[in-house]
């Protein structure tokens, strides 16, 4: 009875449409708090019927009323309609930027494209307008190299970079004004990251350990004790109460972001960790390792549930596609391959690349591919196609990292030639018209 009560104070305020991953955001009033909801549509496909799929969510949320139920079919079927849309995007050469003169070490676009960030061995980290290629802010402070960098996507006010004099600072975008320094790491910081609400920061660090840090605050919340070896990757889950580190001592471990406690260990690969991700639903863990292999883990039990071969080298990169459907590998035998999360079958193999594959990444849409390579280049890769439809060259060394933006007309690549270059979609559309 209370809870019925509680939905009748509940006044819905508007819809949001998510494209990447398909979902749609309800807005609501509940007292005096304006408060959000997330309906995830991770299996909407062009074969969906709407009208079966609004009667489900009609039936499941208080929220969308009867009278509701046109513009919810309206939205659907315009989420329909952008999954359905072939991915025709091909990218033209943009804009070359030397970002720094000595090294560069990491690259991150915002939520849009419309700024990105890059690391680097001078000590600083530079906040760029992407379409100008002009230098907006020079984030000066740190002793030694700034070796990771991230933005607080989807909000993209604030910056988080990470370096070798072990420490971590928070910044913003706008200003380019330094709101925390976090110390406590005993060794360089090689990882960072932020939660979906953009109210922690996560750092690791050669010293072994992870520290989750208070974005307001500016202080230490919990430190992450018991790998052996230095932690490389580290990312929350979605809902934000967990967290996932890779390491050099071969293990991936799960931790309990409120007391800091380790709940899980996923033992099993004979070799460092390169990456460890965890899919949108949270429910799945997927790591690759210089034994050459990928494992899939279940992120609730911590069973290893798949091994994935194929590669005859080391495994450099692991992703996930937006909707946690689809995993990329990328290794040292320079090629790539797609996986069905679901199947564990192989649906995709890339050979193109001359030399290894360092990074990789999927569009949003989840239909194409696109890895960075020391042979200098970028490739773009049709899954079901299983094809090289573009090879992006222009670079003069190793290509380290590539991302696209929410869009997905935005591409950025970085490589140790010192430049980062934009390639943007021949239709291209400005960075205020994303979702």
């Amino acid at each position: 009875y209370n809870e019925y009560k509680s939905y009748l104070r509940m006044r819905l305020i508007r819809f949001l449409l998510r494209y990447y991953p398909p979902g749609i955001i309800l807005e609501y009033e509940q007292g005096d708090k304006v408060r959000t909801k997330t309906i995830d549509l991770l299996d909407l496909t062009e074969r969906s019927n709407i009208y079966e799929l609004v009667s489900q969510l009609q039936s499941s949320e208080p929220l969308i009323t009867p009278s509701k139920a046109e513009q919810v079919t309206k939205l659907l079927q315009k989420l329909k309609a952008r999954l359905c849309q072939p991915d025709a995007h091909r990218y033209n050469h943009h804009k070359t930027i030397r970002t720094h003169v000595l090294p560069v070490t990491n690259i991150c676009f915002n939520k849009s494209g419309s700024k990105f960030i890059s690391g680097s061995y001078d000590r600083t980290c530079k906040i760029w307008d992407t379409e100008k290629g002009e230098e907006l802010h020079v984030l000066e402070g740190h002793q030694n190299v700034v070796y990771a960098v991230a933005f607080n996507n989807p909000f993209g006010d604030k910056v988080v970079t990470g370096s070798f004099d072990r420490t971590a600072k928070l910044w913003s975008t706008s200003s380019g004004k330094c709101y925390h320094t976090f110390k406590g790491h005993t060794a360089e910081i090689v990882c960072v990251t932020f939660n979906s609400s953009s109210t922690l920061v996560a750092t690791g660090s050669m010293d072994t350990m992870g520290k989750v840090w208070d974005v307001e605050l500016g202080v230490e919340v919990a430190t992450l004790l018991g790998h052996s070896a230095e932690i490389i990757s580290i990312q929350f889950n979605s809902v934000g109460d967990r967290i996932v580190t890779g390491s050099f001592d071969n293990t991936v471990n799960m931790w309990d972001v409120e007391t800091g406690q380790k709940v899980l260990s996923l033992i099993g690969h004979r070799g460092e960790i390169s990456n460890a991700v965890m899919s949108y639903d949270d429910s799945i863990v997927a790591t690759g390792s210089m034994d050459k292999s990928c494992k899939i883990w279940d992120s609730r039990s911590g069973q290893c549930i798949e091994t994935l071969h194929g590669h005859s080298d080391e495994v450099l990169d692991v992703c996930f596609d937006f909707r946690g459907k689809q995993l990329l590998s990328v290794s040292a035998d320079s090629t790539g391959k797609v996986f069905d999360v679901r199947t564990y079958k192989c649906t995709a193999t890339f050979v193109g690349h001359e030399r290894e594959i360092c990074k990789g990444t999927f569009n949003p849409s989840g239909k194409r591919v696109a890895t960075a390579s020391s042979d200098k280049t970028v490739r773009l890769w049709d899954i079901d196609a299983e094809k090289c439809l573009q090879v992006l060259e222009g670079h003069t060394d190793e290509v380290f990292g590539c991302q696209f933006n929410y869009n997905g007309d935005l591409l950025i690549s970085g490589s140790k030639d010192n430049t980062c270059r934009i390639w943007r979609d021949a239709n291209f559309r400005s960075p205020g018209s994303a979702h």
